[in-house]
């Protein structure tokens, strides 16, 4: 008996096509911004079209912020860029309730101001500078793609994608991540 060769429907093969396309199209872009980068950039987009998440590793000044603010501005997608630093609190990322006073009651009522990770494309630059319960804020909306705060829970714009870059561990100011932080 001969063996047979899998095939896919018509449609799958369709979206593997649009999908070659669409990354043709967004590293010609970028290459015109972001010299001499083409691996970072197809690792980059795997990431982005595989629903994931990434960790740039490497020194400042190799230009990371601007290869994801490019990206975000060529798809027209929001964009956000979190500087962790060691004062950082977790509702500096997702947000948090500030008191509203109600023009028509005289009434004073919680209301959500949404953090930066309420974007399509999150920065989260030198994440290693940040304590652990900030980063744990962090990872759990990129897990959940949601926020929760006191009871309830905000989605996140799809597509969610964050980057995050790790300063050299030998710079000062700087803590490993925990395995947790790196298999995400």
């Amino acid at each position: 008996m001969e063996p047979t060769t899998p095939s896919l429907p018509d449609d799958d093969v369709a979206a593997i096509d649009r999908l070659g396309a669409i990354y043709k199209e967004l590293s010609a872009e970028l290459s015109k911004i972001i010299i001499g980068q083409q691996r970072v950039v197809e690792l980059l987009s795997i990431a982005l079209f595989s629903r994931g998440h990434a960790l740039l590793m490497g020194v400042p000044g190799l230009a990371k912020t601007l290869l994801i603010s490019s990206v975000a501005k060529t798809l027209d997608l929001s964009f956000n860029r979190i500087q962790f630093t060691p004062d950082l609190m977790p509702a500096d990322i997702t947000g948090t309730d500030i008191i509203q006073d109600d023009s028509a009651g005289g009434k004073r009522q919680f209301e959500f101001i949404k953090g930066p990770v309420f974007a399509n494309i999150v920065l989260a630059d030198e994440i290693n500078r940040a304590p652990a319960k900030t980063q744990s804020a962090l990872l759990e909306a990129m897990q959940e793609r949601r926020v929760p705060v006191k009871g309830r829970t905000f989605p996140l714009l799809p597509p969610c994608f964050v980057l995050a870059t790790q300063t050299p561990l030998a710079q000062a100011g700087t803590y490993p991540l925990p395995g947790a932080t790196l298999a995400r």
